[in-house]
């Protein structure tokens, strides 16, 4: 399945985007990634909780399509492989909760100490390469909706004698080779400033967007060739709210950079504080205004694609964790249906006419239930 991306790009305004935002509502399709469903050790403490089986995950994934949870994400080998992806064809027949997506593992394994696929040594390299393969093809025979790809284990800590244009060369022409090798899968770069190594390949949402066309010019296979000739990415991003917090971006600033190029393959969900480590918590719990003006620009801009929960709930169980996140997106989702959208068109296309507006409504919004308010300004909409 090669999901159109293009209108994206589209660029509204005036009486044509009041239209717009007043006809497309934002639908919550809600995916998870089984890798959080059993919360392991970390470095500085060892798994508060029995680890969970792929399949006791998987039955906790049908448990939460009740709540709306309709898609489930698994990284190749170590959560799909060709053992037990049965088992995730078999949640979808039981449950309606399909697969949407087998990312490559690479940055787990000990051969990946260097990198995986900017990797400088050859045979390390070359297995990332040929991970990525395999995951592709998993990809299509299960028939996902696209491949993410997340380089945790691609980086440096020293900067000094760092060549960054090969680390950049080796592991862009890497991905190139694995996707003209199964072609026709759309494949979503994931971005994070920092861990696991000191400073990661790319670092934010610019650096996401080169590298995906970086990639996209690489590529050669006709099929993929016949794809971008009709305007289509194959190379996107799937930025997450975490990370791009963890690098003092703005969240709906970030998304509608990838939007404007038509490259916004899928979204990752959680909490996060500005800059510090990545905490992955439950999401709305920080920064609820980021999530709110998000979830706006992706109804802005018409985005269609999944929004996936990445938590980290070492202390809370799974399910009230899943259940908590999922209900905070429809409480937010449901806020944005409530904006006054001329109001908000008004105010952007002429400010000078709407000082504080804006800022008014949205204390409205965020309190529905407060009484003793002042009386809301009226706003304008220019001439001509």
């Amino acid at each position: 399945m090669f999901a159109d991306l293009r209108d994206q790009a589209t660029v509204r305004s005036g009486d044509e985007l009041v239209r717009h935002l007043r006809s497309f509502p934002l639908e919550l399709k809600i995916s998870a990634g089984v890798w959080f469903f059993s919360p392991s050790q970390i470095r500085f403490h060892e798994a508060y909780m029995e680890p969970y089986s792929i399949e006791e995950r998987l039955d906790i994934a049908g448990e939460m399509a009740e709540y709306g949870l309709c898609g489930i994400e698994a990284h190749y080998p170590n959560e799909i492989n060709e053992d037990n992806a049965h088992l995730y064809q078999q949640l979808e027949k039981d449950t309606g909760v399909r697969l949407i997506t087998v990312i490559p593992n690479l940055f787990w394994d000990a051969q990946f100490e260097f990198g995986s696929l900017s990797s400088p040594v050859p045979e390390a390299r070359r297995a990332a390469i040929d991970r990525v393969i395999e995951t592709l093809r998993m990809n299509r025979e299960l028939d996902t909706d696209f491949m993410v790809v997340w380089p945790g284990g691609d980086g440096y800590e020293l900067n000094f004698g760092t060549d960054f244009y090969a680390m950049w060369d080796l592991f862009e022409s890497g991905l190139a080779e694995a996707l003209d090798a199964v072609p026709g899968i759309r494949t979503a770069i994931e971005p994070k400033p920092y861990e696991p190594r000191g400073n990661n390949i790319y670092r934010n949402t610019t650096d996401g967007i080169l590298m995906a066309q970086n990639v996209d010019e690489r590529l050669r296979a006709p099929e993929n060739r016949a794809l971008m000739d009709e305007g289509h990415a194959i190379v996107g991003l799937n930025p997450e709210l975490g990370h791009v917090l963890m690098g003092f971006e703005d969240f709906p600033y970030a998304l509608s950079r990838i939007l404007r190029q038509g490259r916004l393959a899928h979204t990752h969900w959680n909490s996060q504080p500005l800059g510090n480590y990545d905490q992955d918590l439950q999401v709305g719990i920080v920064s609820p205004e980021q999530i709110f003006a998000g979830m706006y620009a992706l109804k802005m801009y018409g985005y269609r694609g999944y929004m996936g929960i990445d938590i980290f709930p070492e202390r809370i169980p799974i399910r009230q964790a899943l259940i908590n996140s999922i209900d905070r997106m429809k409480a937010i989702a449901e806020m944005t249906e409530r904006v006054d959208h001329e109001l908000v068109v008004a105010c952007m296309e002429r400010p000078d006419l709407n000082r504080g507006v804006i800022e008014a409504h949205l204390t409205r919004l965020f309190h529905p239930s407060s009484t003793g308010l002042s009386a809301m300004p009226a706003y304008r909409k220019g001439q001509g």
